[in-house]
């Protein structure tokens, strides 16, 4: 278990990521709750990120203002900070023991790692995300390029990297020299499990507005291309004997698709969103370039079978047999589509093991266990002479 820092001296983190959990993207969510974690253990956290400020015991906020255009143009979530928050952003790197920054590409990421350098503050990157084969070229490239000129770069001048899988470490496959580290997410067992019996799932169903006696499918994240959603509006086309439920927001709305079998969720989190999961039969998430997302840990939590892309069913190589893993290949959409399709069909009709997938969550993604590893990290970090690696 963690062991507290001494009275007195506790160190201070600053936590950097693009924006607040209220944006209920998976780096967020991760970002608050590893927040929560290190303050349980003794550390003093400050959190910037653009956005309004998000009042929390466990953490002071730090808002920034930024502009986004590109997420609304390409749905690519890449807030540029305005001057007098980058100005803000760098003080707040001079003041901290150390600074954990999530994701590297980001500006507000970029923004960080070199106030920290002048500062001689060392900094953690956790790398959540590699390559997004987006279908439009240009943001395609654009990602290419970016993760070339800037993630990469970033990742090599940082004190410590976390990758939260092992998909994300293989993409960068950064040399041996480079201080690295692969730490799982943990998630919240005790939320999301599976439903105690058919009645409890049926109570559920009845409290959502969702039919009893059809097989459920469940989609949560942002509603964003890179998360499969032209994968899933054509299995949605194709299984219109069962209902597809859509949990998240974002610029792509399901329900211009027309399809009487789909359902939007659009404000669920936490405990309700729990029971969601626990409504539904499979879990679908035919996402690419993510590494390994929380959602599909909830959903292994919740007892849910797993369908997901290739990359993400190997992301964790113990989980990879509870995961069933599609090649998803955009030069052959009906072949893709095929195959998804015929996953769907297994895991609808095959029996849950529900039990023995929230045992696998319950002893791989804890938490604590999570925040332990962490902390080691942080401490050899602080205690790491100035300016090495």
């Amino acid at each position: 278990m963690p062991v507290p820092p001494e009275a007195g001296d506790a160190p201070h983190i600053l936590m950097v990521s693009h924006y607040f959990e209220d944006h209920r993207g998976g780096i967020e969510i991760v970002a608050g709750r590893l927040a929560r974690e290190l303050a349980k253990i003794g550390y003093r956290i400050s959190w910037a990120a653009t956005g309004e400020r998000l009042d929390n015991p466990a953490w002071q906020a730090l808002p920034l203002r930024a502009w986004n255009g590109t997420e609304h143009a390409f749905g690519v979530p890449l807030p540029i900070p305005a001057p007098a928050s980058a100005e803000r952003l760098a003080k707040a790197c001079a003041s901290a023991d150390a600074i954990i920054v999530h994701d590297g590409l980001y500006p507000t990421s970029v923004v960080a790692r070199l106030a920290g350098r002048r500062s001689r503050k060392p900094v953690m990157i956790v790398q959540h995300i590699g390559a997004v084969a987006y279908r439009n070229p240009l943001p395609r490239l654009l990602m290419r390029a970016a993760n070339a000129l800037i993630a990469r770069p970033m990742l090599r001048s940082a004190n410590q990297i976390v990758f939260i899988s092992e998909t994300t470490r293989a993409h960068f496959a950064l040399p041996p020299h480079c201080p690295t580290a692969t730490v799982f997410n943990g998630v919240d067992v005790e939320t999301f499990r599976p439903a105690a019996d058919c009645d409890e799932q049926l109570r559920k169903r009845v409290i959502l507005g969702l039919p009893a006696d059809k097989k459920i499918a469940l989609f949560v994240g942002r509603f964003v291309e890179k998360k499969g959603l032209h994968w899933l509006r054509r299995l949605a086309e194709r299984h219109d004997d069962m209902i597809w439920a859509f949990a998240g927001w974002g610029p792509i709305d399901p329900a211009e698709w027309k399809l009487p079998n789909v359902r939007l969720f659009r404000d669920l989190s936490g405990a309700s969103l729990a029971g969601l999961y626990r409504a539904a039969d499979l879990f679908t998430l035919p996402s690419i370039g993510e590494g390994f997302p929380l959602v599909v840990q909830e959903a292994l939590a919740s007892g849910l079978p797993v369908l997901c892309s290739d990359e993400v069913a190997t992301a964790d190589p113990g989980a990879a047999h509870l995961l069933q893993g599609v090649r998803l290949d955009e030069g052959e959409p009906e072949k893709t589509v095929a195959a998804l399709s015929d996953v769907v069909n297994r895991l609808a009709s095959s029996p849950s093991n529900a039990a023995e997938r929230h045992a696998f969550a319950c002893a791989h993604y804890s938490w604590a266990s999570a925040a332990a590893q962490y902390d080691r990290l942080l401490r050899a970090m602080i205690h790491r002479p100035a300016g090495a690696a």
